[in-house]
């Protein structure tokens, strides 16, 4: 059988609700320490293997694991990187998001960065591939969110205090991580950088020249280590970068049009495929589509949301493509929901059904504007 390769004109950004299986095995795991290691993992494998084979039926040609064998979308993949430690604070300094709390985790730089060869994630992926019968993806927080992520105070090594070192050792991190994950076999690699968006929110914007950062300085250096980490990829590697607002529980964080950030993001990272929030009006205006290259890279706009049930009509759909080509190449594009499902292990306020029926929405959208899923 022959796999087709990326990029699809119909994608999802990786995360998955949580089936109650998986939620109670982690439960017993982590709370009640009722069952062993070896346990968990048997029924995580056994959800990874349903939760596959409903994305294939939907017709999609790229799959995840959903990412069940995480409770965060960044930190479980950060908190396994050499010289950084996840700490859990009081309930009440959790990053703060529209009408709820984060867990209060925080990640603190201990020593030197750098990228296990026994990572976790590595495993994880190879068990993806192991049961998908299309092109297996895994998602991993971009190089940006260990330094927006974490405090000034709680970056311990002194030479890191030179935030362009701690840069320069991220992109040597990443770079090792992509070569770690390509020898795994991964050819469809996703970085979830949205901190790019983060940094178009005027309120974002101000908070971090308070913390003594020019948030275009940011921009430009977070893009900076996004392309020295890919730079070296095989050709046969494709990377694609997510950005939203935030979502956890249904709710989000930022709000502003990627004008600020758009020609870093298209003309700087050297990604290939962009997924790109564009579910509400806090993402602002098509017109930054201008800013990307005539050429092979792709983005996915994010009109579909996961963070209600309620489902789009095709018709609306067509007509937002429609304003999207007066400032992309309608070929350059593709259809993806503007973020995962399930962020952290608790899910957005929708179902598993409607989780499938924006799944297969996304099919659909593509096999009526580009006439099939992988053209």
């Amino acid at each position: 059988m022959t796999i087709a390769t990326p990029p699809f004109r119909a994608d999802h950004v990786g995360s998955l609700l949580r089936p109650q299986s998986v939620k109670d095995a982690r439960r017993k795991y982590f709370e009640d320490k009722s069952i062993d290691a070896e346990e968990l993992r048997e029924v995580e494998d056994a959800a990874i293997r349903d939760v596959v084979k409903m994305q294939e039926n939907a017709g999609l040609l790229a799959v995840t694991d959903g990412e069940y064998r995480r409770s965060f979308w960044h930190y479980d993949f950060i908190g396994a990187l050499t010289g950084v430690e996840l700490v859990e604070r009081e309930p009440e300094k959790g990053v703060a998001f529209h009408g709820v709390t984060l867990r209060p985790i925080f990640p603190t730089i201990t020593d030197k960065l750098d990228f296990p060869d026994d990572h976790p994630m590595l495993a994880h992926f190879r068990y993806l591939a192991g049961v998908a019968s299309v092109v297996p993806k895994i998602s991993i927080p971009g190089p940006s969110v260990c330094h927006f992520r974490t405090a000034k105070a709680d970056i311990h090594p002194s030479e890191y205090q030179d935030v362009e070192v701690l840069f320069a050792d991220l992109s040597k991190t990443y770079a090792k991580a992509v070569k770690a994950f390509y020898d795994a076999g991964c050819r469809y690699l996703q970085m979830d950088d949205i901190y790019f968006a983060y940094l178009c929110d005027p309120k974002i914007r101000e908070q971090k020249k308070a913390e003594g950062f020019d948030p275009d300085y940011l921009i430009t250096a977070y893009a900076r280590m996004m392309h020295d980490a890919i730079a070296d990829r095989p050709d046969d590697m494709l990377i694609a970068m997510h950005m939203c607002r935030g979502n956890f529980k249904s709710t989000w964080v930022a709000e502003g049009a990627y004008d600020p950030a758009a020609d870093a993001i298209f003309n700087q990272t050297g990604i290939d495929v962009y997924f790109m929030e564009y579910d509400t009006e806090r993402a602002g205006g098509l017109e930054p589509l201008r800013l990307l290259p005539r050429g092979r890279k792709r983005v996915m706009p994010g009109f579909i949301t996961t963070k209600a049930g309620e489902l789009e009509k095709l018709d609306d759909l067509k007509r937002k493509f429609d304003q999207a080509s007066k400032y992309a190449d309608i070929n350059q594009l593709g259809i993806a929901p503007q973020c995962g499902f399930a962020s952290t292990e608790e899910g957005n306020s929708i179902t598993e059904d409607d989780q499938k029926r924006k799944l297969d929405l996304v099919v659909r959208t593509a096999e009526a504007i580009w006439g099939g899923v992988d053209k």
